[in-house]
């Protein structure tokens, strides 16, 4: 008889094509518009392995590598007190850097929920997974179904959307810039005027989104500042859109294929 005893996936980024900030809740969370798409080419490497003891280890770029810290962990205690699974050693090579809007945290989560549904055969189907995901992170219900989707409410409330870029070259800047997301939601100004401006906008010609579709957390940044520089350049450079990916730091862009 064959018995699962390891699993290894590849948790990877995904970028925001839009980030408008609508209201900020009675909770001190805020509600927001966004199209997040992913990223598979740009990826960190996760293993899931049963052992006598549990462990939680690291490589790559450097995190801190305090189990109770990172959300992995949070993902094991869940299904810990909630399943009674026996203990793991997961071991997290980390490429996405932390702090870049790439969702590598996120995605890093939701990807130790499917290696532990997989990994101890425990049947939970994709609305189970969205809802535990959703109790661990805001954009972590994304990377169970990974798909382009549009998105609203704190990150949570997710909807099927029509788009394929498969056509274009996307370009991700990673400068060593790491931002911290409480500070720049704690700075951004909403605004509730935006609700679903992005989901009309996503519709038109994407040489137009440069006009129509904006992150709300580039205002934090003046001209000067390297993100700005590096979207500029990007431009430059002949992108068809460019823009910071969440409350950044890193830049994507968009450009025709040779």
């Amino acid at each position: 008889m064959f018995f699962v005893r390891k699993m290894i996936f590849y948790p990877n980024a995904k970028i925001n094509i839009g980030l408008n900030i609508i209201s900020k809740r009675i909770d001190g969370y805020h509600n927001l518009n966004s199209i997040f798409y992913p990223i598979f080419d740009v990826y960190d490497i996760l293993e899931v392995v049963k052992s006598k003891k549990f462990e939680f280890t690291t490589s790559g770029i450097g995190i801190d590598c305090v189990p109770e810290k990172n959300l992995c962990y949070k993902v094991y205690t869940y299904f810990k007190e909630k399943y009674d699974i026996p203990n793991i050693k997961i071991h997290l090579h980390k490429n996405i850097p932390i702090g870049s809007g790439l969702g590598g945290g996120s995605s890093d989560a939701t990807f130790t929920i499917k290696a532990i549904n997989n990994l101890f055969e425990l049947g939970l189907e994709r609305n189970m997974l969205e809802s535990i995901s959703a109790k661990i992170g805001s954009d972590c219900p994304f990377f169970i179904s990974n798909k382009p989707k549009y998105v609203a409410g704190t990150g949570d409330i997710l909807s099927d959307i029509d788009l394929n870029l498969s056509n274009y070259d996307i370009q991700i800047y990673m400068p060593k810039i790491k931002i911290s997301t409480r500070d720049a939601f704690d700075k951004i100004l909403p605004n509730h005027n935006n609700d679903g401006k992005i989901l009309k906008n996503i519709a038109k010609p994407i040489h137009l989104w440069k006009n129509h579709i904006h992150n709300d957390f580039e205002a934090l940044h003046n001209s000067k500042s390297k993100i700005i520089k590096i979207k500029q350049t990007a431009y430059d450079n002949g992108a068809i859109y460019a823009s910071m990916t969440g409350t950044g730091s890193a830049v994507y862009a968009f450009f025709e294929k040779c």
